[in-house]
């Protein structure tokens, strides 16, 4: 077994979001979204995958469906299969967001 630091996945972009792959497997799949400005990524939905969103650094808005919410470092929300997920960067400051689904999403492949 060897870690991953996850803080050598942290990079921003000024032109758009960017995205890290952290672990994939044929069973669940991860990734780091790094937001700064105004930047946002989504909306994003697979049908056969449940995913979980956690705020690693920063504050985002949240989109899960017709449901919204502002989230800050540590919480974590759920977004079951087939539902829309958008995910905008809500402060001045940079942020970093963990998304992690089961199974890999169909995109990923």
């Amino acid at each position: 077994m060897k870690p991953r630091d996850m803080r050598d996945l942290v990079r921003f972009d000024d032109e758009a979001s960017r995205t890290e792959v952290l672990f994939e497997t044929d069973r669940i799949w991860s990734q780091l979204i790094c937001l700064q400005g105004a930047q946002d990524i989504g909306p994003l939905a697979d049908r056969g995958s449940d995913a979980i969103v956690s705020v690693l650094a920063g504050e985002v808005a949240v989109q899960v469906g017709k449901g919204r919410t502002r989230m800050s470092q540590w919480p974590a929300v759920l977004v079951p299969a087939g539902t829309e997920l958008t995910i905008r960067n809500a402060s001045e400051e940079p942020a970093v967001v963990q998304v992690t689904t089961a199974p890999p999403p169909a995109s990923s492949a």
